[in-house]
């Protein structure tokens, strides 16, 4: 917030707000829209099918931002986020609200791959961790004013004014970057690294080509995800092909996300890759724990919606201080931040064993608001610093790329979690039993501990302490 930064750094945050109220404080508001519309058996879908949507547009954002810069997806993006926002509240019928989140979610994809282009082009590095605390701090208040107030909105008026008041943060936000378009399309000399050059005709051809190539695998991801989403919303037992559906996508992503990942990914090998398989993991089992906790609130121990959105805010507040404390070590380099990545991970295990104990044991909500305190804290530490790390390790002239790369895995942690989370829900849950959720948090406390083992890696072969 130096003088220097000021108003990029508040236009920056205006757009983390606007995608983080969508991702938070509609968590609190989907249990009663998938109620009224008929679709509680397809309550994951109204996530995953965003975050499919977001895999789309978080390739294409790298692609296009290495090409011309940050500003045409930014535009872009705040308009189809507010074109699906839209659609949403008006949305008659459960098919429509998808839609709309669908097209949400190729918005969001676009603009948060190119936030991440402009904090590596305009910021130092020196100051990259203090604007990556202030983006995490933007998800605070949705999440702990937002998902109360969605609740209240949502009981005393109907659930689709909280996709409604989406359009506020999304409209300042346009404004925001209309009014300082010449700052975010600056590019810092901090980035330019020993390799940057002149570019031929040739290298433009073969960069335009990289770039085609980078959009019909997005495509192909895009697309593997959301026929794993339709198999799992389809399976009823009176259907024969939402197996082999399922099956189609899971190989379909295993032969093309990995191609859009650095090399090395899939094994953890040291360095970058490392640190995007990280981040997979971290959303994979943070994002299907607070999308199935107000379920299990609300329909369990029948708690109101406004009760269930202050437990989900609670973890927003681990998140936030987890994100400041990262934020204070920004001496430590990357063999140092590899350590907070992994201490994260940790403390997202022990949180997440929380919620699957609490769920165990029908403790009390206190108990659940505890332990998704300790998930929070352990996103705010590692998911942030994974965010440093990959501006860190990659190229100036490769920000965007790498930037969608991590983008991509963390979407597709997410889809994958919540997929799981949501076949788990609909074949094994009854009706006021929390037993489904155990299993839940108990599967996706071994992604956490996964995490550590990863995080431990993310450091450079010649920098690990």
């Amino acid at each position: 917030m130096g003088a220097a930064y000021r108003l990029v750094t508040v236009a920056l945050v205006m757009l983390t707000t606007m995608i983080a109220f969508e991702a938070m404080a509609v968590t609190t508001a989907m249990p009663r829209a998938a109620e009224q519309l008929g679709a509680v058996g397809s309550y994951g879908l109204a996530f995953s099918s965003m975050l499919t949507a977001m895999l789309l547009g978080n390739v294409l954002a790298g692609s296009w931002a290495d090409r011309v810069g940050a500003l045409p997806g930014l535009y872009a993006g705040q308009l189809l986020f507010a074109a699906g926002s839209l659609g949403c509240a008006l949305a008659p019928t459960w098919p429509v609200l998808l839609g709309g989140r669908v097209v949400a979610g190729l918005g969001a994809g676009l603009v948060v791959v190119t936030e991440f282009v402009t904090v590596g082009r305009f910021y130092p590095a020196a100051v990259r961790p203090q604007v990556f605390t202030w983006l995490s701090a933007a998800w605070v208040v949705p999440s702990i004013i937002g998902a109360p107030v969605a609740g209240w909105l949502t009981t005393t008026w109907s659930w689709r004014w909280v996709f409604g008041v989406v359009l506020v943060p999304a409209a300042i936000a346009a404004a925001l970057v209309t009014a300082r378009r010449a700052e975010l399309g600056r590019r810092h000399t901090d980035v330019t690294d020993a390799n940057d050059s002149t570019e031929d005709a040739d290298t433009l051809a073969r960069d335009r080509a990289d770039h085609r190539r980078a959009a019909r695998l997005g495509l192909a991801v895009a697309l593997s995800a959301g026929a794993v989403q339709l198999a799992i919303h389809e399976q009823d037992g009176s259907r024969w092909w939402p197996v082999p559906l399922a099956i189609a996508g899971l190989l379909g992503i295993a032969g093309t996300a990995p191609r859009l990942l650095p090399a090395g990914t899939l094994r953890a090998a040291r360095g970058l890759p490392a640190v995007v398989l990280s981040r997979a993991l971290f959303n994979a089992s943070f994002m299907a724990s607070v999308t199935f906790l107000p379920l299990l609130l609300v329909l369990v121990h029948r708690l109101e919606l406004t009760a269930a959105g202050a437990v989900v805010a609670a973890g927003a507040i681990g998140w936030s201080v987890g994100s400041w404390l990262q934020g204070r070590r920004t001496a430590t380099g990357p063999a140092g931040r590899a350590r907070l990545v992994w201490l994260g991970a940790l403390a997202l295990t022990v949180g997440t064993i929380g919620l699957t104990v609490a769920a165990a044991t029908s403790a009390p909500v206190l108990a659940h608001t505890v332990a998704v305190v300790a998930c929070g804290l352990g996103m705010g530490i590692g998911s942030t610093t994974l965010s440093v790390l990959v501006l860190d390790l990659a190229p100036g002239h490769e920000h965007g790329r790498a930037s969608a790369a991590l983008q991509l895995a963390d979407v597709l942690g997410s889809v994958l979690g919540i997929a799981g989370a949501t076949a788990l829900f609909s074949t094994r849950y009854a009706a006021g039993d929390a037993g489904v959720f155990v299993v839940i948090e108990a599967a996706l406390a071994v992604v956490a501990a996964i995490a550590v083992v990863t995080g431990m890696r993310c450091a450079p072969s010649g920098l690990v302490d």
